[in-house]
């Protein structure tokens, strides 16, 4: 496929996007499928799922499958803080929570600050990176949430999300 058509049209993805931080850096999501954040809760968690996913939460009568961002992108786990908390999203319409270290503010970034994610080479993937962002004279990576998840990883969220 010609590298040129796989290009995003990044000029056509400015807006509103929610940004946290993990580690080091900063991220960003589409305000649009950020639903609500909330702090940490009791996790229950559920056998023979992988290590980065935490289990479920019980949000107000609803079963909401929980992700730990942190070691689903490699990093080390990190003690909880104050700051720590979990953002539900909407993941193909079923509800997901993401936790993250602390989260920042909703950014306005308009198509001009929005560049192209570089691409590293085969073998590592970064199409969950929808772009990058550069505010000020930090570099947002807007992530594309949908793209987090694989197919059967969002099968087995779907899965939980159910019991």
């Amino acid at each position: 496929m010609d590298a040129v058509a796989e290009k995003k049209d990044t000029s056509a993805m400015d807006g509103k996007f929610l940004t946290f931080i993990l580690g080091k850096e900063v991220y960003g999501i589409e305000i649009l499928k950020a639903r609500e954040i909330i702090g940490l809760m009791d996790i229950t968690t559920v056998p023979q799922t992988p290590e980065y996913m935490k289990g479920v939460i019980n949000l107000r009568g609803k079963v909401i499958p929980v992700i730990d961002l942190r070691l689903k992108f490699g990093m080390p786990e990190e003690e909880h803080t104050q700051e720590t908390c979990v953002i539900v999203v909407e993941v193909n319409n079923t509800s997901l929570g993401i936790i993250v270290d602390s989260v920042s503010e909703v950014s306005d970034i308009n198509g001009g600050e929005i560049e192209d994610a570089p691409s590293f080479g085969q073998g590592i993937d970064t199409s969950f990176i929808m772009a990058l962002g550069k505010v000020k004279d930090k570099i947002i990576i807007l992530l594309d949430i949908e793209a987090v998840l694989s197919s059967e990883e969002l099968e087995m969220v779907g899965e939980l999300a159910k019991e």
